[in-house]
């Protein structure tokens, strides 16, 4: 993990290229138009802050976060490093090229710089990655991932030809869940590094009443949620990406970056939330 110039943490893609730890989910953005104003105002903020990955998907809000973003970075493309996801039911060669090509659109960009199966469907891997490597060599994806994939998924993965490109694997990651520790996790953050992106660092907010979490947070003078998110945030290789739909919500997100959660504190959450003892089924939410 290193720091920019302007001291926001970084971690590494097995590309080479550095990537901010605290970027800005979409998930649930653009379902409801009269909030449309001030989501591309928070997603703004956020790239002010320096919380310049953005993450969203063809799914969310059928398109409509993708419509979203690309409004909030218009004009600053070249400042962002920008995520979205295909579809499993579109992940064949050909449907992956077209399904990309309408999320540019949408975007209003020529290019993604991480494209993600959204989660494993029925379509062989061997044919995604085909789409990928096509949207790649016409300079339409920069990088390559996937989303919700377990060990066994990831390991399957990289006996494909081509299968060692992938840059990261999003999966759900929080307090509450926390099942990838016991062999998901430790399996991507070996040598070399395979960046985890946890995506809802915060349970939707559920953690946030925990008592336990919200002692901590007093004792930092901090809120629960920069609690919760300096905690995703604890480990080298994992990458969090909140959903904050108002700009007071991204100052409050890129506030984690301060806290520094002590030893005991750490003790004490695993007590309050237990780390696994045994295997646990991806979870999915």
């Amino acid at each position: 993990m290193s720091t920019t110039s302007t001291g926001f943490r970084t971690t590494t893609l097995p590309a080479g290229e550095s990537v901010p730890v605290l970027g800005q989910g979409t998930w649930h953005m653009a379902e409801n138009r009269d909030g449309w104003k001030e989501e591309v105002a928070a997603l703004r903020v956020g790239l002010d802050l320096g919380m310049t990955l953005i993450d969203t998907a063809e799914m969310y809000a059928d398109g409509g976060a993708e419509r979203l973003v690309g409004e909030a970075i218009a004009g600053r493309r070249d400042q962002v490093f920008l995520v979205s996801k295909v579809l499993p039911m579109h992940a064949t060669r050909h449907g992956t090229v077209t399904a990309c090509e309408n999320s540019l659109k949408r975007l209003g960009t020529d290019r993604l710089d991480l494209y993600l199966l959204h989660w494993r469907g029925s379509v062989p891997l061997e044919q995604t990655l085909g789409g990928f490597t096509e949207l790649e060599r016409a300079g339409k994806i920069r990088h390559w991932g996937v989303s919700n994939f377990g060990v066994a998924d990831m390991e399957e993965l990289l006996d494909i030809d081509g299968g060692h490109q992938i840059q990261t694997d999003q999966v759900l990651y929080n307090l509450s869940h926390r099942g990838i520790e016991y062999d998901l996790l430790p399996w991507c953050l070996k040598k070399p590094t395979l960046p985890i992106m946890a995506y809802s660092p915060i349970e939707q907010g559920r953690v946030l009443p925990h008592l336990e979490v919200r002692r901590i947070a007093k004792q930092h003078q901090v809120t629960p949620a920069q609690v919760a998110l300096a905690w995703v945030l604890r480990h080298h290789g994992v990458i969090a990406i909140p959903k904050a739909g108002t700009p007071e919500h991204v100052r409050e997100d890129r506030g984690a970056l301060d806290v520094h959660l002590t030893k005991q504190d750490l003790a004490a959450l695993d007590t309050a939330f237990p780390p696994p003892t045994r295997p646990v089924p991806l979870e999915m939410t």
